[in-house]
């Protein structure tokens, strides 16, 4: 696990801020947001992002199968977690604000646009 600097506390926010934001905009967050974000941003492996993403999004939720990523070798710093998942609310009331201004229309292709990068990046990527 990484050291907690500054630098990590800030990637830590934009990372919730992005996927609540997300969240609340597209009904999307923890698979498609959160998880490329940490593994490109702090360098976690597929099984870290995933047990993160469930973790940020576990009370009461999925703390079990956060619990079992955590368990399993993939440890999870619930410190990140809880900084994540504080964002994250913020980020979801900005981001569903913001989508109720948007046509479903042109909201439905900005969704399309954000699983296909995702989608793109992630068959691409090591």
């Amino acid at each position: 696990m990484k050291k907690m600097s500054l630098e990590i506390v800030l990637i830590l926010i934009t990372i919730g801020l992005l996927a609540g934001a997300f969240s609340g905009f597209m009904g999307v967050g923890g698979g498609v947001v959160m998880i490329p974000l940490l593994m490109v941003f702090l360098g976690y492996s597929q099984h870290q992002a995933q047990g993160m993403s469930l973790a940020v999004l576990a009370v009461p939720v999925t703390f079990l199968a956060a619990y079992t990523y955590h368990k399993s070798g993939n440890p999870i710093d619930w410190k990140y977690a809880l900084i994540i998942a504080s964002c994250f609310i913020m980020g979801g009331l900005i981001g569903s604000k913001l989508a109720l201004k948007i046509d479903q229309v042109i909201l439905k292709k900005i969704f399309a646009l954000v699983l296909l990068i995702s989608a793109i990046k992630l068959f691409f990527s090591k």
